[in-house]
């Protein structure tokens, strides 16, 4: 996507939590994070996609939006895409389990929607996706987990190319792209930057805040692709449009083209249109994108809540604003924390599109019921978001409530299910989190706050 600084900061982990709690017997939790031989990373299996629910005037509204106009707010004139078949090519030092997982995205993209896409091993391809160390992606686009580009086919043609060329408004028709992914960072945000760059590579351009269930989305909550988002590659590559199209010539065939794709959305009224303001974009970027004050950053996720509360949001911005004021009191007023917390959650269990949402507000709450001995409520928690984090193939979120509900099986004695729950996220920990420090790491932070249960009740 055109590089943006909030990519994997929503979800904050329990080590930030236990800083509050100083237990007094720390080696005991680290006898729990280091008593384990690290199993191999697991992998999941087809993906369990949900149709998209909305009716199809809102979702021609959504594909107009993200088509014609940039995140920055840029118009694009004109209607553009590749002309298929679409070749892949992978180069560069391609991580081990790139492979497989871009495997499984092109034959989605194949069955769900419809693209003649596949993969070479060699010579020109309409997208090379290079991967290269972060630390030399970032020294030129320090903002940017990764990104993809149009008109160049390697990093050497990027760095050389005119500013004007690499200007998707200037496209009538999509010949070259290029995806830059780090290959020292874990499985999963390798696999989640082969969705969402390969994905706007392909079609939409824009994120818009507004939609609950898709990757177009600057919240990146959802980072494999989604029913709505396959329906939206799929109208891209409808036979009824063409590259050169302008935007009043592709909304009068949208109608009959989302009625032919999608039957299950015609008929239902349209929501009345809400833009989301620059402003509260602007306020999320900074409070969790880098380089702001924490003062500042706090100040900007307040600005973000007052301006959902103004407009009378209770959708997914909102949640996510009260979700930005929750992440930045952890460790300094943990009170605060969690009634930011409880805030999102009711949020997003209001709403039958954010259950993964309302499974991040999960894990932060089951969290501090950990943090407070109420075992109970933690395995209640945790129990209630599992589905929503597997379903969207979330390994990161689906091992820390793994190991939250390991360590509250622990504190209620309940210790044979305590081992086999707490092994049993290792695998997906490992795709999630990658390096072996970083999942010991997590554990530990986890464990701390039972081993200071525990030590209180003894």
């Amino acid at each position: 996507m055109i590089p943006h600084p909030i990519r994997a900061t929503l979800l904050c982990f329990a080590l930030t939590l236990s800083a509050c709690v100083a237990p007094p017997h720390p080696e005991a939790a680290r006898a729990v994070a280091t008593d384990f031989v690290l199993p191999p990373a697991r992998n999941f299996g087809a993906a369990t996609v949900t149709p998209p629910q909305r009716s199809n005037a809102d979702m021609a509204r959504d594909f107009l939006d993200l088509t014609f106009q940039l995140e920055n707010g840029r118009p694009i004139a004109v209607f553009s895409r590749f002309e298929e078949p679409v070749t892949v090519r992978m180069t560069g030092s391609i991580p081990a389990t790139a492979a497989n997982d871009l495997a499984r995205l092109l034959g989605r993209l194949r069955s769900e929607a419809g693209i003649n896409i596949r993969q070479v091993s060699s010579g020109d391809a309409a997208i090379t996706i290079e991967f290269m160390p972060r630390q030399k992606m970032q020294r030129y686009v320090p903002r940017a987990a990764c990104f993809v580009v149009p008109r160049v086919g390697s990093w050497k043609e990027y760095l050389s190319a005119r500013r004007s060329d690499l200007d998707w408004t200037t496209l009538s028709r999509r010949d070259r792209a290029a995806v830059f992914v780090p290959n020292d960072t874990s499985p999963q945000e390798i696999r989640d930057c082969l969705h969402e760059e390969l994905a706007q590579a392909l079609g939409p351009l824009n994120d818009l805040y507004r939609l609950p269930d898709s990757v177009f989305n600057d919240d990146n909550i959802h980072a494999v692709l989604t029913g709505f988002d396959m329906l939206m590659l799929r109208t891209h590559y409808a036979p009824e449009l063409a590259s050169g199209m302008t935007p009043g010539a592709v909304s009068l065939l949208l109608p009959g083209i989302l009625d032919r794709l999608n039957p299950r959305g015609r008929g239902g009224g349209s929501l009345p249109p809400d833009v989301t303001p620059r402003e509260y974009a602007a306020a999320i970027d900074t409070a969790l994108g880098p380089g702001a004050s924490a003062t500042r950053r706090r100040l900007a996720a307040k600005t973000a809540v007052d301006i959902c509360m103004a407009r009378n949001w209770q959708d997914g911005r909102a949640g996510f604003a009260w979700m930005a004021v929750g992440r930045l009191a952890l460790g300094r007023e943990p009170e605060s924390a969690l009634q930011a917390f409880t805030q999102a959650s009711a949020i997003f269990h209001n709403s039958p599109y954010l259950g993964l949402h309302a499974a991040h507000s999960d894990m932060h709450l089951a969290t501090f019921a950990l943090a407070d001995g109420n075992a109970a409520e933690a395995i209640r928690l945790t129990n209630r978001a599992m589905p929503a984090a597997a379903a969207a193939q979330n390994a990161s979120l689906l091992a820390s409530l793994m190991m939250v509900k390991a360590e509250a099986l622990a504190l209620s004695g309940r210790a044979s299910e305590a081992h086999q729950v707490r092994l049993d996220s290792l695998g997906w920990a490992r795709y999630g989190f990658g390096s072996d420090a970083e999942v010991r790491k997590r554990m530990l932070g986890i464990a701390t706050l039972a081993s200071a249960q525990r030590t209180r009740l003894q």
